[in-house]
């Protein structure tokens, strides 16, 4: 007589893997789900905050979009082929580039150079490298307006300093390059502090052990500098450079307070120092035209994502020939 066939555990004949087991299932639900769910904040303020007015304002440009009406009818890209033709768009990207560059090369030097001198054994150190943080914690607004007595032009300081080496009163307001210059002087007091401290942050990562290799070798501190630490800290510096191409070419804050003599956001009586973020103010919140304003705004996400890739291809070749 052959033997009975053994019975079917009762989790096969329910199509269950043997051992699957409720508390199996939770924890492989745990370990699937869990880190989706971590994440899922971030992913659902982006899409709310970022990736819906990104696309919202793609569709406001293709439309005659007045901010007081509302939509008044499909146009497709004449918004964009009137802003190519517009004289005072290619005036503020001017503009805004200039700031950029005028402001951002110096601030990023001399934001080196503060780093190095907090990197050397200081008394109160903690109290120094606060202190080149507190321009960045002042108010904007506070800093337009001390800066906006400082380029007066009966009774600025600066003027008043010019005016004791024999050079005439500048109206700072006025002029194209003396505008610049002093917005740029206001972009360099608020940030020079902040990327100074990231350096620092990097330098103090440097390993000590390249330092003293060049001491060995006879390199001067100002060798070492140069050929160390900078190579050293190098992705901060990009990081700061990024990040101040993208911050530079959305100025706004900065050249709308200087801006004291009230020409409604137009950056001084002849444009002068009227960037593109300005002109976008300008045409969606003063003229209410929101899908000119809407083409603006994507036409600058466009150059600033250019600057990021030319950035990325300029670090891509001084890795390839290193």
């Amino acid at each position: 007589m052959s033997p009975l066939p053994a019975r079917e555990p009762a989790q096969r004949r329910r199509g269950q893997h043997p051992g699957w087991r409720p508390g199996l299932r939770l924890a492989w639900l745990d370990i699937r789900l869990t880190p989706f769910l971590f994440i899922a904040p971030f992913f659902v303020l982006f899409a709310v905050f970022g990736l819906f007015p990104l696309l919202y304002t793609a569709w406001m440009s293709l439309h005659d979009w007045n901010l007081v009406d509302g939509d008044q009818g499909f146009v497709g890209f004449a918004n964009y082929t009137e802003l190519f033709a517009d004289p005072n768009f290619y005036n503020a990207l001017f503009n805004t580039v200039s700031i950029f560059v005028v402001s951002t090369v110096p601030q990023l030097l001399a934001a080196l150079g503060i780093a190095y001198l907090l990197d050397r054994p200081l008394r109160a150190a903690t109290a120094w490298r606060a202190g080149v943080l507190l321009p960045n914690v002042v108010s904007v607004v506070a800093v337009a307006l001390v800066f906006g007595q400082l380029f007066g032009r009966d009774f600025g300081v600066v003027n008043w300093v010019l005016g004791l080496v024999g050079v005439e009163p500048v109206d700072w307001g006025q002029e194209r390059w003396s505008s610049h210059l002093a917005v740029a002087a206001m972009v360099m007091w608020r940030w020079t502090g902040y990327n100074s401290l990231l350096y620092l942050a990097a330098m103090r990562n440097v390993p000590a052990e390249l330092h003293e290799a060049a001491a060995l070798d006879g390199a001067s501190r100002w060798r070492t500098f140069w050929s160390v630490t900078v190579p050293a800290i190098r992705p901060t510096i990009i990081f700061t450079v990024v990040v101040s191409t993208i911050g530079g070419l959305q100025l706004f804050a900065e050249p709308q307070l200087f801006d004291a003599a009230g020409t409604a956001g137009v950056g001084g009586s002849d444009r002068q120092f009227q960037t593109l973020a300005m002109y976008l103010y300008e045409k969606g919140f003063n003229l209410f035209d929101a899908g000119y304003a809407a083409a603006i705004a994507w036409v600058l996400f466009v150059v600033c994502l250019l600057s990021a890739l030319v950035n990325f291809v300029l670090v891509r070749r001084i890795r390839g020939r290193e």
